[in-house]
């Protein structure tokens, strides 16, 4: 096998980690593919571990013991995250996104792919410690950021359904009422969606009451798997009694008035 120098195995040992974040590789795998000693390979490791440190890219661990190895951990730092979810509420407050009947138009943002990478890795960053088996949203504007999250955990996406449909096959259905219009709806989910046992995070685009987030949370409980955290982008901070207390929300709006096109939106303080 032809030799690789430092530099060739350093790139080629980010890539691996970056793209496969969450993985274990046992160190063994790698110097095998290097052609290398265990202890240079420990002094690559070292270099990545110290650049990823100093410039903020993520955390870079080493797991001792038979089945040891070194995986990539994702994460965002306080500072950096204050100015991305700055820069989003600036862009959410600009006029010109109020839609008829007080809305405001964020599909744009939400689909944008830097934008939803970013507030992924946010959401993975504050639910670290949380090691979900599966990240769960409801269709259709919180699919992006949830994906995004899923991709930073390197764990698949599940994605709870408003009706029901043929393809999914033998499904859970419940209903459930909507805490801003107080409207029953239902949603549904495919028996085979999710393992029972299985830890779960879900992740959502907004939040007015929290009639939606409660509802999920029924639903799981039909497929006895643990909610381990619930996430959104945005809530409203009307109403203030929400229908679920346990939740993180990234971004707080205040107030929308029509009239006069203006948006107060902000980071949470739970942020």
């Amino acid at each position: 096998m032809e030799d690789f120098k430092r530099t060739e195995r350093l790139t080629a040992l980010t890539q691996i980690l970056v793209d496969n974040p969450y993985t274990l590789f046992p160190l063994r795998g790698f110097t095998e593919r290097f052609q290398v000693a265990k202890s240079t390979l420990s002094e690559d490791v070292s270099i990545i571990k110290s650049v990823f440190k100093r410039l903020n890219l993520g955390r870079v661990e080493t797991v001792t013991g038979v089945a040891g190895g070194i995986r990539y951990i994702p994460y965002i730092k306080e500072d950096e995250e204050k100015e991305m979810l700055t820069q989003i509420a600036s862009e959410l407050s600009r006029g010109e996104r109020i839609l008829p009947g007080g809305f405001i138009y964020m599909t744009d943002l939400i689909f944008s792919a830097d934008i939803a990478w970013r507030v992924g890795k946010i959401f993975a960053s504050k639910f670290i410690d949380k090691r979900p088996d599966y990240i769960i949203t409801i269709e259709t504007k919180g699919i992006p950021i949830a994906m995004m999250t899923a991709r930073a955990f390197n764990v698949p996406l599940v994605t709870i359904r408003r009706n029901t449909r043929v393809t999914e096959g033998s499904v859970v259905t419940i209903n459930y009422v909507s805490g801003s219009s107080g409207k029953i709806q239902t949603m549904s989910l495919s028996r085979r969606a999710l393992p029972e046992g299985s830890k779960v995070v879900f992740i959502d685009d907004f939040m007015k009451a929290g009639g939606t987030a409660k509802g999920v949370l029924e639903l799981m409980k039909e497929f006895k798997v643990e909610v381990a955290g619930v996430g959104v982008l945005v809530e409203t901070a009307h109403p203030g009694d929400k229908l679920i207390d346990d939740y993180l929300s990234l971004l707080l709006l205040e107030k929308v008035d029509e009239r006069n096109k203006k948006v107060v939106i902000r980071p949470s303080h739970q942020a």
